[in-house]
């Protein structure tokens, strides 16, 4: 019988053991996480506080921007404790606790991106039926439908990674807790992990960017073909843009990341990438949002000046 000890906690390894560096990664990481949490909280706010925002597109953006705060939180504390202290240990139990959360998380906002892209298709393609199509049980029938499928999507992945016998180094050559660098650690087979990993979320991920990409064919077929009026097409294109940049920022580090994933290990590259859909793209949606977006702007602007006058009252 093969002597394996039963693994009590991890060592997350991070970014850098250079404590200069640290000191300015933790300063430049903090003031993104209180931008996610400020920019993404704003928008959240506004679709609730604003009644011309109670629409199903704003619905879902709102539900956007509470994913992000929720995704980022996941996982940028425990980066930023990594840069404070010289061990960053994490238990067993906290560590797939962290791995379920943040597949559970990141499933759900890309579902929710297709979603959207549905959504833009009906207001866009069939306005005179988006009311009755897109209305209020609809919305929260897909929402719960996409918290459900993302919650067991990633409990898949959290039992049969929990089901490792894990022996020997157990340094993680990552900045948090996810898949690829736990199964360096395994000493069982972990071939039903990577088929889970390259399969089902390769073909989950792939499935749900042709979707999206194809509502956005549609829509651009529809507008060139049926609106007349440039002035339309422009608004049309203007929220689409928004959309489809949010989807490129989302899906392209996402599918470098675990497709083709290997047991050769967690590279300096994985690290980067891990970054930009951890740390950086919680923070850039709501900006591109709210920059190319005039109702949520509008709306803004009119609850500060409403705050403002109260002030002076």
């Amino acid at each position: 019988m093969k002597n394996w000890t039963e693994m009590s906690e991890f060592i997350l390894l991070g970014l850098t053991k250079d404590h200069r560096l640290q000191q300015v990664l933790f300063t430049l990481f903090m003031l993104l996480y209180v931008a996610c949490l400020l920019g993404n909280g704003a928008i959240l706010g506004v679709t609730l506080a604003e009644p011309q925002l109670h629409t199903p597109m704003y619905f879902f953006l709102g539900n956007l921007s509470c994913l992000d705060i929720c995704y980022s939180t996941v996982t940028v504390p425990t980066i930023l404790s990594g840069f404070l202290r010289k061990l960053q240990s994490i238990s067993f139990t906290g560590c797939l606790t962290q791995l379920h959360f943040f597949h559970f998380l990141g499933s759900s906002e890309g579902m929710l991106l297709g979603i959207m892209a549905c959504d833009r298709y009906v207001a866009i393609c069939n306005p005179l039926r988006y009311t009755l199509l897109m209305n209020k049980l609809t919305c929260l029938t897909l929402i719960g439908a996409m918290w459900a499928a993302g919650f067991s999507y990633a409990l898949m992945h959290t039992v049969v990674t929990s089901q490792l016998c894990f022996c020997g180094s157990k340094l993680v050559p990552h900045l948090f807790c996810d898949i690829k660098p736990l199964l360096t650690l395994a000493c069982s087979s972990t071939a039903l992990n990577y088929i889970l990993l390259n399969f089902v979320t390769g073909s989950f991920a792939f499935c749900l960017l042709f979707f999206t990409l194809l509502s956005y064919f549609y829509i651009i077929s529809f507008l060139f073909l049926k609106v007349q009026s440039w002035q339309n097409r422009w608004k049309a294109f203007s929220t689409c843009a928004s959309h489809l940049t949010v989807v490129a920022i989302f899906y392209i580090p996402v599918l470098s990341n675990y497709m083709l994933a290997s047991s050769s290990g967690s590279s300096e590259k994985d690290l980067i990438i891990s970054l930009l859909y951890t740390v950086l793209t919680p923070v850039l949606n709501p900006l591109i949002y709210c920059l190319r977006n005039q109702e949520v702007k509008s709306a803004i602007r009119k609850i500060l000046s409403q705050n403002t006058l109260f002030k002076r009252i």
